[in-house]
């Protein structure tokens, strides 16, 4: 932090790792728990798809992992020549990466739901429903990469 910065120049910086970290994990949580929800529901139909059907848990839980990662690149970018400006463009990469997070893992559990439902009635939904959860993670990934941006 330079002579001319005030004192609270390391609070964005903080809010935006804690942003990141926060709305990812809703994100992945609300996507893992509506998918579990149709998982389960689904294996009283066809409880050899189980493991065939864990695939929207699975990409709900790398949205945490983007939030993470953004999380430990800002706080590890927070050195003692911390500018305002910086910690400002922090803040905007957790809310970049946690936002789309959010809207990614709460996509990803309306569309996981509905797909391993649908998949144990007409197994052929499998591929249509891999591909929806495919689009669902890359606005994920999207805010990702804005916020890798950002964050150097």
């Amino acid at each position: 932090m330079t002579i001319n910065d005030p004192l609270y120049t390391p609070f964005f910086g903080v809010m935006g790792a804690s942003a990141a970290m926060v709305f990812c994990a809703l994100g992945a949580a609300y996507g893992t728990a509506k998918s579990g929800t149709g998982i389960a529901n689904m294996a009283v139909l066809r409880p050899e798809l189980i493991m065939k059907s864990v695939v929207p848990v699975v990409m709900a839980g790398i949205i945490a992992i983007y939030g993470l990662v953004v999380a430990v690149l800002i706080s590890q970018n927070m050195t003692p020549d911390y500018t305002v400006e910086k910690s400002l463009r922090h803040l905007g990469a957790g809310l970049a990466v946690g936002l789309s997070g959010l809207a990614s893992g709460y996509a990803i559990g309306i569309v996981g739901d509905a797909g391993v439902r649908g998949t144990a009635q007409q197994p052929r939904l499998f591929v249509g429903m891999i591909l929806i959860l495919i689009f669902a993670e890359v606005l994920g990934l999207y805010g990702f990469i804005v916020a890798l941006i950002l964050s150097v």
